[in-house]
């Protein structure tokens, strides 16, 4: 009997700015694409060490492929960021944020997950420091998590959401794809339900 073909694999090329959104690169040998001609529709990603491998089917396209990794990538960014990010961990992560990207000047006195905001992704009160994030944002990708803890940890500098607020977001890197991510995900919450009959 044969061997079965071996999976056909490739180095996923870097992910910019244009491939990706704002995100940041992806170092081309951090992502390895298999693809296999057993593999008819199905798309499946996990980590191989400091490695993510992902498997496509082999007449997926280059385009294809390039929008499969950013879809399993973020996929895993979220699963990972769901696993890991608990209250006692929104402290230390806000500590981390606000030094790299605000020169450790905002300095919450608490942030916590509160499952009572369901019309914003997160709130401040500058007064008594303290953070609040939706438990809605558990499960989105990490980059979207710190966009929000950096949204709020700007307020505890600058009160409203004037030109000098956006400058210092602008210091994030992924601030745009973040936005985008969540102006998504507030309109997939706005689409009706598909009727029985229309459902395959």
């Amino acid at each position: 009997m044969p061997a079965a073909p071996r999976p056909e694999r490739s180095r996923a090329p870097r992910r910019t700015a244009a491939s990706a959104g704002a995100a940041a690169p992806v170092p081309a040998d951090a992502v390895e694409v298999r693809r296999s001609t057993r593999r008819r529709r199905t798309v499946s990603a996990y980590r191989e060490g400091e490695r993510t491998i992902v498997l496509i089917p082999a007449r997926m396209t280059k385009a294809e492929e390039q929008r499969w990794v950013t879809v399993m990538l973020d996929k895993l960014a979220a699963q990972e960021s769901k696993r890991r990010l608990g209250d006692e961990d929104l402290g230390a992560r806000a500590a981390e944020l606000s030094a790299r990207y605000f020169g450790g000047r905002a300095r919450p006195a608490s942030v916590r997950w509160v499952t009572n905001q369901n019309t914003r992704w997160g709130s401040c009160t500058p007064a008594d420091g303290s953070i609040r994030l939706s438990h809605r944002l558990r499960g989105m990708p990490e980059y979207v998590v710190d966009y929000v803890l950096l949204h709020e940890l700007a307020h505890l500098l600058v009160p409203g959401h004037g030109p000098r607020f956006w400058e210092l977001l602008d210091a994030y890197p992924r601030t745009e794809r973040a936005r985008g991510y969540l102006e998504g995900a507030v309109a997939a919450g706005r689409l009706p339900e598909p009727a029985a009959d229309d459902a395959e």
